[in-house]
């Protein structure tokens, strides 16, 4: 009865797409099709009828056919049989993953130029990153009726009924069950393809927004940085900041300081436009004076300074919400992104994932840790110091030591694709499974900071992406690209080694990222620089809630930027500017203040991620904690075969996936209790 009321509700009152496709059906022809189908079937089949009828006729369009055409569609594709259904399933697994593989690497073609340090990106580059082949393929299952055929046979189950049912699937059922999520909506390839040019050109704005440190000045005009120090916006300025840890003398501190000015003049929207990207500019950051490089150049440094960027960065953020916005209307059981994001894209509800993170916001063991890192900098902290970088084995070197280290074996990508098989068995995998898995992951110069790209075909390739200067890898690529052989290695053994291809992956992006702070949590350890043992992992603990604590808050930033952007829809860039910064001051005045000292800081919203991968940022922290979670059974001799087993499980519900790995479901638990262990020991020591 509740199925059939909610359906009536959708025909009637919540049209699921414009006037050009609203849903044409009266209820009275669907229960036409339901009796008609329960009488040839039995009333041993009425409820398999009556849930694909009723999926079908929510997605059915005017333009689809008229009820009669509709009745005669279910009752030519109903499938009774057991064996008919298996192997139907089996047949749209096998094509789907062929059509959707080759439509990935098409589309990793076309991005190429924008992804990898090629060259210049040409105007045709530009255009062609806006045309993306895979945004019309649902849109033509929908009229070759595969994909009614599909709906009318299997379930979409909801996320409540994975919870409950999930534990008695075995994996066909969970294959079935995940297969029928590529049906769940329905949205036409105009909105699929405004998402993609939408997010295109905000992944392009953020790549090209590098910063010239090394034409950085202090009031008195000397230069701060080398020559030659460009960085990416924001992970190359955070970690350059973090860098600076060993450093103790005024001049790192001064550094550093900078560095957080930048930030906050970028986040402002207060940085001069002139300096992005330009080494023809010097750049005062505190008093915002901008000044050629070359003195005989004839400009005005006041004018300069005055034309700051207009508010690009909120423009961008607009046109992505814009975009997910437009796809509303196609998703009745989860109409706004931030419900998609959390109940669709998570499988964790958004409630949920916020008390877990305001459960170590506001943990004793936070509050403890901050007096630690206070006592331990001899001075009272200040907003950069949420990349106190002194837990890491890596705060022992100066960045210049782990450069020489690095450049030493990595010269180049080409090095770094070499010694993949190296690598893999310095992390713990068997000589023969470690050129299983460098066979399956190719290395690329990324334009911008790096990232995984895996595949979608078992017969295609992971690729590796992390940036190289000119003078070979150093130690900020070489840890961003451990990072994501974490990712690749998750991604070849939950597609490649994956019973079922409609499972292959793992719950949510989480979970991918859990897996990449595995590995880049032991990138010294690779170079000889650290060891394992009690002490690490407790500086490990230390150092991993330091980081949740650090990124909880820029996720809790995000998610309250999108509810405000669904509550002001219509707001423009600069409205937006205010919002963010109001956000990321009361996070920041609510659970950060207590512990720095320092109000209204809004740092908080210089992450990237913000702009390009909407609602992304909340997986870092939720991968931390799984992370921790799952690192207890990946120590020792058996890593490799550890990471193997709980990676090839495959897309479960995340509460599947953790209890099948672990044991128990996620939770902020062993983080804090491992950290407390640690803070004690420290206390110990002291």
């Amino acid at each position: 009865m509740r199925r059939t009321a909610a359906l009536a509700a959708v025909l009637t009152l919540a049209p699921l797409a414009p006037a050009r496709a609203q849903p044409a059906l009266p209820l009275a022809a669907v229960e036409q099709a339901v009796a008609r189908l329960t009488a040839r079937h039995g009333e041993g089949q009425a409820a398999r009828i009556r849930r694909g009828v009723e999926q079908v006729a929510q997605r059915w369009w005017a333009e689809d056919g008229t009820p009669e055409e509709l009745l005669a569609f279910v009752e030519a594709s109903f499938l009774a049989d057991p064996a008919e259904l298996d192997a139907t399933a089996a047949r749209l697994e096998r094509v789907m993953e062929q059509a959707l593989g080759h439509l990935h690497e098409v589309r990793r073609e076309i991005m190429t130029p924008l992804d990898l340090d090629t060259g210049p990106v040409r105007r045709v580059d530009e255009l062609l990153a806006n045309l993306d082949l895979a945004a019309h393929v649902d849109e033509d299952l929908y009229r070759t009726q595969v994909a009614f055929l599909a709906l009318l046979n299997f379930p979409v189950h909801t996320l409540e009924e994975r919870l409950a049912q999930g534990p008695a699937w075995d994996r066909a059922a969970w294959a079935r069950s995940r297969m029928m999520d590529r049906f769940s909506e329905r949205m036409p390839a105009a909105v699929l393809q405004e998402w993609t040019a939408a997010t295109t050109r905000a992944d392009q704005y953020i790549a090209d927004y590098n910063i010239r440190l090394d034409r950085l000045v202090t009031p008195e005009g000397e230069r701060l940085f080398p020559e030659g120090l460009r960085l990416i916006t924001h992970w190359g300025l955070r970690d350059e900041l973090a860098a600076h840890y060993p450093d103790p003398s005024a001049a790192g501190l001064a550094k550093q300081r900078a560095i957080l000015e930048v930030m906050e003049r970028i986040v402002r929207q207060e940085i001069p436009l002139a300096v992005i990207d330009n080494a023809d500019r010097l750049w005062e950051p505190f008093a915002n004076t901008v000044r050629p490089l070359h003195p005989a150049e004839a400009v005005d440094p006041e004018r300069l300074a005055r034309e700051r960027e207009p508010d690009t960065r909120y423009a961008r953020l607009l046109e992505v919400f814009q975009a997910a916005r437009q796809q509303d209307p196609y998703s009745p059981a989860t109409p706004t992104y931030v419900e998609r994001s959390f109940e669709r894209g998570r499988e964790i509800p958004e409630k949920e994932v916020e008390a877990l993170l305001v459960s170590v916001l506001e943990s004793p063991e936070v509050r403890d840790l901050a007096a630690l890192i206070k006592q331990r900098l001899g001075r009272p902290l200040e907003p950069f110091d949420i990349w106190y970088s002194g837990f890491k084995p890596r705060g022992r070197y100066s960045e210049a030591e782990l450069d020489k280290v690095v450049r030493e074996r990595y010269a180049t990508v080409e090095a770094f694709q070499a010694k993949l098989p190296e690598v893999l068995r310095g992390l713990g995998f068997p000589a023969e499974k470690a050129a299983w898995l460098a066979e399956r992951i190719v290395v690329d110069p990324a334009r911008g900071a790096g990232h995984a790209l895996g595949a979608a075909r078992r017969e295609d390739k992971a690729h590796l992406r992390t940036r190289v200067p000119k003078q070979g890898m150093d130690y900020k690529g070489y840890n961003i690209a451990i990072h994501e052989l974490g990712h690749n290695v998750e991604q070849v053994f939950s597609l490649n080694a994956i019973d079922h291809w409609w499972l292959a992956g793992v719950p949510n992006n989480a979970f991918t990222e859990a897996m990449a702070f595995v590995f880049q949590n032991r990138d010294l350890e690779l170079l000889g620089l650290a060891s394992p043992g009690p002490e690490a992992r407790r500086t490990q603990a230390l150092a991993t809630l330091w980081n949740t604590y650090e990124i909880g808050g820029v996720a809790l930033v995000d998610m309250r930027v999108w509810n405000w952007l669904y509550a002001h829809s219509e707001a423009t860039p600069a409205e937006l500017r205010q919002a963010v910064l109001g956000i990321a001051r009361e996070v920041w005045n609510r659970w950060y203040a207590p512990h720095f000292g320092v109000r209204d800081a809004e740092v908080l919203a210089v992450y990237s991620h913000m702009i390009v991968y909407g609602l992304y940022l909340p997986d870092y922290p939720l991968g931390h904690l799984i992370a921790f979670q799952v690192a207890d059974r990946l120590r020792g001799d058996d890593f490799g075969a550890e990471f193997e087993r709980v990676t090839r499980q495959g897309r479960l519900t995340p509460d599947a996936w953790m209890r099948g790995a672990v044991g128990e479901p996620l939770s902020a638990r062993a983080l804090l209790a491992a950290a407390r262990d640690a803070l004690q020991a420290e206390r110990t020591n002291l």
